[in-house]
């Protein structure tokens, strides 16, 4: 079984991140969405509120019967690729700063385990501004969020800065 990890914070899931986890899955037979705890981070959303719209917008995903999960972690990347059995990482790509930090990450990561992968899949050219840090921005001035995240996802954005 071919097992990929898309990690991320996902505070939101965007559009963007919806777009990454229907192309991943035709490259794979199972695919964890792991959910990072990086307290560092401050997210808006508990991870609790982050699993469930994760899971929430992945239930409506379904391609070649790919499974998908969602696993929240708090330990390494590459440790958790290990614990859920991955042997593929996916990361989404929207632009050229984007790759720089991911280039770093490939090859720490490739130094702790070199059998494990790293897929970068470019974003959709609708999707290629889209960032959750942004959302949340225009969310909290009373902007309009409706082409960057699922209806779902607005709502609970509106819920917080209503």
């Amino acid at each position: 079984m071919r097992v990929g990890l898309y990690p991320g914070t996902f505070d939101p899931i965007t559009l963007g991140h919806i777009d990454i986890i229907t192309r991943a899955c035709a490259l794979v037979d199972r695919l964890v969405i792991g959910v990072a705890i990086n307290r560092d981070k401050g997210p808006l959303f508990t991870l609790e509120e982050r699993v469930a719209m994760i899971e929430e917008e992945c239930g409506n995903i379904r391609k070649n019967g790919t499974e998908i999960v969602v696993h929240p972690f708090e330990n390494l990347l590459i440790d958790c690729a290990n614990d859920v059995g991955a042997k593929t990482i996916i990361r989404g790509l929207r632009a050229v700063s984007d790759f720089e930090y991911e280039f770093q990450m490939v090859g720490m990561n490739r130094a702790m385990d070199a059998s494990i992968e790293t897929v970068f899949l470019m974003a959709d050219a609708n999707h290629q501004a889209i960032a959750s840090r942004l959302v949340k921005e225009i969310a909290r001035l009373g902007g309009d969020i409706s082409t960057f995240v699922p209806k779902s996802v607005a709502k609970e954005l509106l819920k917080k800065f209503g």
